[in-house]
């Protein structure tokens, strides 16, 4: 079956539909029913053949291609996102209601107001609910997101001195953990190694797999070694320059850098395996 990508707001997620026969490419711009209702989207990429096999759920065909009525429309409801955001924090703060509002968007028929907040614990938006529904006469869903979604929102500069990653090409989180900062030796000062959302930098899961791979051919801290000048114990292991520094056990207060391959040892499938299963993931 023919499919395409479609996106429904910049770096969102994108999903799968069915092309229904439509003349269709990158960019184009179409109408959708997904569960929150009428969207209009955009495709991103080519029409390509979809298995049936790959799909994990049923795949919608898009509706149509957007008329010039969807596109005024659409236009029309994204400009009046950023006053809801507005009267929506300002209606929050009169109820004393402890949340950061993020954005707000209309489905295209404006049959529903989706506004999307974040808040550190659990709140009771019901009479927020009933305000808007008075003021904008339509559907009101509140929405609750994470620290990373909201970050996403209003990006930032990272610590490398760059717009943050999730504001300029990140569409989907990753699961990022500890261990991943662990194989690369970096300090596990929270500070230092946390983004502007709080949780685990992003970037701390890109070169993850290269860095597992070479983990897998050289000793781990503590480990006794064999050298030239007798048994050593690792005290640190650069994977990328592919040495290590270890203090030597038959001379007191002796130590030495030295390369992977002027050591010897043992490292068994088992431990690499364990480690992986034990990688202490924070979302």
């Amino acid at each position: 079956m023919k499919a395409i990508r479609v996106q429904f707001k910049p770096l969102g997620k994108r999903y799968f539909f069915g092309t229904a026969g439509l003349d269709l490419k990158n960019g184009s711009e179409v109408i959708v029913n997904t569960i929150r209702g009428v969207e209009l989207g955009f495709c991103q990429g080519e029409v390509f053949e979809l298995e049936e096999k790959d799909l994990t759920a049923e795949l919608k065909d898009i509706v149509r291609i957007a008329t010039p009525q969807d596109k005024e429309n659409y236009q029309k409801n994204k400009s009046e996102e950023n006053g809801i955001v507005l009267k929506t924090k300002q209606l929050a703060k009169e109820l004393d209601l402890s949340m950061k509002v993020l954005e707000a968007e209309y489905t295209l028929d404006r049959v529903k107001l989706i506004i999307y907040f974040e808040a550190e614990n659990r709140i009771d938006f019901r009479e927020l609910v009933r305000k808007l529904a008075e003021v904008y006469h339509t559907r009101i869903e509140l929405r609750q997101v994470g620290s990373r979604d909201g970050a996403k929102v209003f990006g930032g500069i990272g610590p490398c001195g760059l717009i943050t990653c999730c504001k300029t090409f990140i569409t989907e989180f990753e699961n990022v953990s500890v261990k991943m900062a662990k194989n690369q030796n970096l300090s596990l000062n929270p500070v230092k190694i946390s983004g502007n959302c709080g949780k685990l930098l992003c970037c701390i899961n890109y070169e993850n797999e290269h860095y597992k791979e070479l983990r897998k051919f050289a000793p781990d801290v503590g480990d006794i070694v064999t050298t030239d000048e007798g048994p050593a114990k690792v005290l640190s292991c650069d994977v990328l320059n592919r040495t290590c520094k270890v203090r030597y056990l038959q001379e007191e207060n002796k130590f030495g850098y030295l390369k992977l391959e002027d050591i010897v040892f043992t490292r068994s499938m088992d431990k690499n395996k364990e480690e992986e299963e034990h990688a202490d993931c924070l979302q």
